[in-house]
């Protein structure tokens, strides 16, 4: 994993914003999606990183994410974009059953966006 991505994903655990399972949970995730080929860097997964290490973290903590008015546009960007639908519903449910927090629908779609977004950076 390139070293400004690895030092974010480092600096959420030192300093106790993300649960080590979880940062564990998402390095696993990214160095598969760069095994895949994905360009998995800070400047093209360091968002889709924070995002998904803070809304697990809420999730484990038992802290409700509420929906938002964009919630609609996101899925509605998401059409065009199956693939990254299908790969974000198969995340959240390895991390389910690895950290027992179900993401809701909202989350789901916004990591289908940044999952898009990686796609979209991947060398054809």
């Amino acid at each position: 994993m390139e070293s400004r991505l690895a030092r974010r994903i480092r600096l959420f655990t030192e300093t106790g914003q993300v649960r080590r399972e979880v940062a564990d949970f998402v390095t696993a995730e990214l160095e598969a999606l760069a095994a895949e080929g994905r360009p998995v860097t800070e400047d093209s997964a360091g968002m889709l990183t924070s995002h998904l290490m803070m809304a697990l973290t809420r999730l484990a903590d038992g802290e409700p994410i509420e929906q938002t008015s964009a919630d609609a546009q996101v899925a509605a960007e998401l059409a065009d974009h199956p693939e990254a639908v299908r790969r974000a519903r198969a995340l959240a449910a390895r991390a389910e059953r690895r950290l027992g927090t179900a993401l809701p629908e909202s989350e789901i779609n916004y990591l289908g966006l940044h999952l898009a977004v990686l796609a979209q950076r991947s060398p054809t």
